[in-house]
């Protein structure tokens, strides 16, 4: 399995380590529930330096990513930064990211971590089929460790460290600056629908920088997070994972990522595929269930609605805020939209639930 930089420093928090997608990464330090309710109403710390950074550089770079991605990408300027997906031909996600704009003509992809050697690919075989001059693409991820800060406190912690003015640092916006006498790039992004900031530093500076904002924060209640409480945090906000909510058999219009998708801004791969799905109506939908019964829904679980099988969960988990089972549930649109009565099956056995408007918290 690959290692990310602080490997050895998750050992000696006692973190309960997992193979995820490939790498060896903490699932927990002191308990899901725990470090979720950390986040939610102090700050918490994650390492997430397994994501991988693709760097797009050259005088075509912006014409290319403009073509190879769903958002509308000349609505970007310097420092700013834009949630977007790459499709396939035929409509379905090769993978959703977060897209930087440096310059006009530099530009940085954050991808999945299971994803990277695959995006690559599909990026480079997307340059050499078009005309693209000085275009280069790079796979910086080894060059990178990545940490995320996450929290109401998340600022309060962080400005101490750094000289940078981080009111004037919005959100999805980014700047180089340092952090700990760490030069880096501070980026007011995150996963888990709190205010914070991910801070994408030299990998071997991780060490440095864990332990400055680990020290710097404990008087403000800040705690290091695995992957568990990662997963709960963006499922309550109803954030979509890949290979769950998307993938190459799910469409972005399916997957409530119409606002990413911009089918009026010209040609991109996957276009022709979507404005046909769109004319033909999307077969469909996802939607937020929450149990009205005690359970927990888990990723494969059938889902019926008004006694008939309509679609299956995507994501599930029971909701350290709410104490309920919650699921995100890929359905037939016209259940979606006119069905009454919803149940999840577990185990075998039907547990009533009810649709909801997301976000759930």
């Amino acid at each position: 399995m690959k290692k990310t930089p602080l490997n050895a420093a998750h050992r000696q928090l006692n973190a309960r380590m997992v193979d995820f997608g490939g790498w060896e990464m903490p699932v927990q330090y002191s308990g899901v529930i725990a470090e979720h309710q950390a986040v939610r109403t102090t700050a918490g710390l994650f390492d997430v330096s397994h994501m991988g950074e693709i760097d797009v550089s050259g005088s075509s770079a912006q014409e290319f990513l403009q073509y190879v991605t769903t958002n509308d990408l000349t609505r970007l300027t310097n420092g700013k930064i834009q949630y977007t997906a790459l499709c396939y031909g035929h409509g379905g996600v090769v993978d959703d990211l977060t897209l930087y704009r440096f310059t006009a003509e530099h530009f940085m992809l954050c991808v999945n971590a299971a994803n990277i050697a695959k995006d690559l690919d599909w990026l480079q075989s997307l340059a050499s089929s078009g005309n693209y001059a000085d275009l280069r693409i790079t796979n910086d991820s080894d060059n990178y460790g990545l940490l995320a800060l996450q929290g109401p406190q998340a600022q309060t912690i962080l400005a101490p460290l750094t000289p940078v003015h981080l009111d004037e640092l919005t959100y999805y916006h980014c700047s180089p600056g340092t952090v700990a006498g760490i030069d880096l790039l501070i980026s007011r992004t995150g996963y888990t629908g709190e205010d914070g900031f991910e801070l994408y530093c030299p990998a071997d500076a991780t060490t440095a920088l864990w332990q400055a904002l680990l020290e710097t924060g404990k008087p403000h209640g800040l705690i290091p997070c695995g992957l568990g409480a990662r997963d709960t945090l963006r499922l309550e906000k109803g954030y979509a994972l890949y290979g769950h909510e998307i993938s190459a058999d799910i469409l972005p219009l399916e997957a409530r990522l119409g606002w990413i998708t911009k089918l009026a801004k010209g040609n991109f791969v996957g276009r022709a595929a979507l404005l046909k799905a769109r004319e033909l109506g999307i077969p469909r939908q996802l939607i937020g269930l929450k149990l009205t019964v005690p359970g927990v829904p888990r990723q494969g679980c059938p889902v019926l609605c008004d006694g008939r099988a309509v679609g299956f969960v995507t994501s599930g988990t029971s909701s350290p805020t709410l104490k309920q089972g919650i699921a995100l549930a890929l359905v037939d649109t016209q259940a979606a939209t006119s069905g009454h009565s919803w149940q999840i099956e577990i185990r075998q056995s039907a547990k009533d639930a009810e649709k909801i408007t997301l976000p759930f918290v």
